[in-house]
């Protein structure tokens, strides 16, 4: 179990379970991607995944150009907003995803 007041821009390594607003999830890589389970949701086995990102190919003339650093996918903060965002997207009378 993560400690709730990690910082956010700490990398775990996976599998951990996370707590994020009282809700408990247990999240797994696959193929580069993740998996979240809803450990305390009303449907067991329920949860979500998120897929690898892709590359995108920058043209020649912009090859120089000054980028953003990559934003990181394997921090807890970006577990957080993502548990965050499942959550706010539920249907509080079924437990899954409204439609």
């Amino acid at each position: 179990m993560i400690d709730p007041a990690a910082p956010d821009d700490t990398v775990p390594r996976l599998p951990i379970t996370l707590t994020v607003d009282g809700q408990t999830f247990t999240i797994t890589e696959r193929d580069g991607g993740h998996d979240y389970n809803w450990d305390t949701g009303p449907n067991p086995g329920y949860g979500f995944s998120e897929s690898a990102l892709m590359t995108a190919e920058v043209p020649a003339d912009r090859a120089t150009e000054r980028r953003p650093p990559p934003r990181r996918f394997d921090t807890l903060g970006h577990y957080r907003n993502s548990i965050r965002d499942f959550l706010s997207s539920i249907d509080p009378d079924t437990g899954y995803l409204e439609d």
